[in-house]
């Protein structure tokens, strides 16, 4: 009992330690708004792809758990400044269309 009331003892005094937080740690991933993002060129684009069919291809069975760590960190970097630098790429996520229109547009295919 005396061993445990010390643990908690101990806890509660030690919770604000972790709790406490630098909030200027955190660094902003996008980039700012005033600045213009350049499309790929053909090269960059060939580059990525290359390395990309290389990983596919690559007998990962074999990698080690840190190296197979560091591929899908490079692949999801990858991945991320695709989307970033994307210029096809609208965030908006395709067409919306109500079920009322779907219906409406499906009665004037059949009547006409």
């Amino acid at each position: 009992m005396k061993k445990l009331s010390v643990f908690l003892i101990m806890l509660m005094l030690s919770a604000p330690a972790f709790a406490s937080t630098d909030p200027g740690d955190k660094k902003d991933k996008e980039p700012a708004k005033n600045e213009e993002v350049v499309p790929f060129t053909a090269e960059e684009v060939r580059a990525i792809e290359d390395r990309i069919m290389e990983i596919k291809e690559m007998d990962r069975s074999e990698l080690s758990r840190d190296e197979k760590k560091e591929l899908r960190k490079e692949l999801r970097e990858m991945r991320r400044e695709i989307r970033e630098r994307d210029e096809h790429h609208h965030r908006s996520g395709g067409i919306f269309i109500s079920t009322g229109a779907i219906i409406v547009i499906l009665l004037l295919i059949i009547i006409l």
